[in-house]
């Protein structure tokens, strides 16, 4: 018998839609949410069942209201409702099933006089519609499965949409987020470049990097990172490296670059929490020296040979943390022929390392990088990263976005300046 609102319990109360295989349709698999007032129909449509989907599981409710209810309980895989209900008639009755839920396949049950009207509800959305007193079991059992199957098919196809359009955004914010690299003249540097987006981001975050050589041969590196995920701070990422390369191309460098920046921020932040950590590098090839300016952002690797070291010059705060207010300050290194540098976001060391709390840390992102042996630049990145995901793996991977870049000059067209 249908069980109703009573407490009869012979019927299940559904859980969600399942994939189904053509070749095999299991009823008892499936779940059904009939809603009827009229209890002569309602044993109609058990009586339909018992022949043409036996064992098909359905509970029987007489309106609206206690659909969702009902629905607020668990969604079935199919809805069979009928238009002329206490609390709603006609195309308002489906409306509003729809607006509660629209994951579940409707099947519309209309008079013989009302045919038009389940045509009219196939065009708002349901599924299809049967008509009273014109039904058969074959009919019947051929209606709900081909409305769970179409269901299915809106289901996955709306979802290929979405994935489609989350590919597009995700293109678009890439090539504002991470450039292809403008050079003047003969490389100085050679760059190797990675980002690995954070386990929970459907999108890129805030995370960005630029590579700008001037004609002389100096290049100017930048290095950043927007606090907090989403699409909000990729595009203030993105605003944020326009605006430097543009400030490069107008030769304008070091505090000044860094003050203009911040207004940038300040401007395009939606939030007064927002803030962006960052580092600018100016590498100058005839005397091998990096001039660094450093916003918040974590310190950098310098590997010669086998040996790492951390390198971490005095800086400022955070763009956006003291606005108007911050002091920050520019510090020379040398950077040998035969050295590397490597900046990175923080995304790579505050991963957890086991079951516990513990992150990896900076210490830590040292001590891992020096035991990777690899001497070719690329290789010592992919697997400085490989290893840091490795150890997150217990806590499903890093969380953070990555970016990394790794520097070193170009032995080739160094050597021809010095001759």
């Amino acid at each position: 018998m249908l069980s109703g609102q009573s407490g009869r319990t012979s019927l299940l109360g559904g859980g969600g839609s399942k994939p189904l295989d053509a070749a095999v349709w299991n009823w008892q698999d499936l779940s059904v949410l009939l809603v009827e007032d009229d209890e002569a129909d309602a044993l109609l449509v058990e009586e339909l069942i018992a022949d043409g989907a036996p064992g098909l599981p359905v509970r029987w409710v007489r309106s609206v209201a206690e659909a969702r209810e009902r629905l607020a309980a668990g969604l079935p895989d199919c809805v069979l409702l009928d238009l002329h209900l206490p609390d709603a008639q006609g195309l308002e009755a489906l409306a509003r099933v729809r607006e509660y839920t629209d994951q579940v396949a409707v099947v519309v049950l209309t008079g013989l006089d009302q045919e038009q009207i389940g045509l009219a509800a196939v065009a708002e959305g349901a599924q299809d519609y049967l008509v009273k007193g014109r039904i058969e079991p074959e009919l019947f059992s051929r209606a709900v499965r081909y409305a769970i199957q179409r269901k299915q098919a809106e289901r996955a196809a709306a979802a290929l949409r979405a994935s489609q359009m989350r590919a597009q955004e995700n293109a678009r914010l890439e090539r504002g987020l991470l450039p292809t690299p403008l050079l003047r003249g003969e490389r100085s540097v050679d760059i190797v470049a990675r980002y690995r987006p954070g386990r929970a981001n459907a999108l890129l975050g805030g995370d960005f990097y630029d590579v700008v050589q001037q004609a002389d041969g100096t290049v100017h590196v930048l290095i950043g990172d927007v606090a907090g995920h989403g699409p909000d701070e990729a595009a203030t990422g993105v605003a944020l490296r326009l605006a430097w390369r543009t400030l490069v191309l107008s030769d304008i460098f070091g505090l000044r670059q860094l003050h203009l920046l911040e207004e940038v921020l300040l401007a395009e932040r939606t939030g007064k929490q927002t803030f962006a950590t960052l580092t600018s590098l100016t590498l100058r090839p005839h005397d091998h020296s990096v001039l660094v300016t450093r916003a918040g952002h974590p310190g950098m690797l310098l590997r010669t040979g086998s040996a790492v070291d951390w390198v971490e010059v005095p800086g400022g705060p955070a763009l956006g943390f003291l606005p108007g207010r911050a002091n920050w300050c520019s510090h020379e290194i040398a950077l040998p022929v035969d050295s590397g540098l490597m900046l990175f976001t923080d995304g790579l060391f505050e991963g957890h390392t086991d079951a516990g709390q513990d992150r990896l840390g900076e210490e830590g992102l040292l001590e891992l990088a020096r035991t990777v042996t690899a001497a070719e630049p690329a290789v010592f990145v992919d697997e400085l990263i490989r290893r840091a995901e490795e150890l997150a793996e217990a806590h499903g991977g890093l969380a953070d976005d990555v970016a990394v870049m790794y520097l070193q000059w170009n032995h080739r067209n160094l050597n021809q300046d010095n001759r």
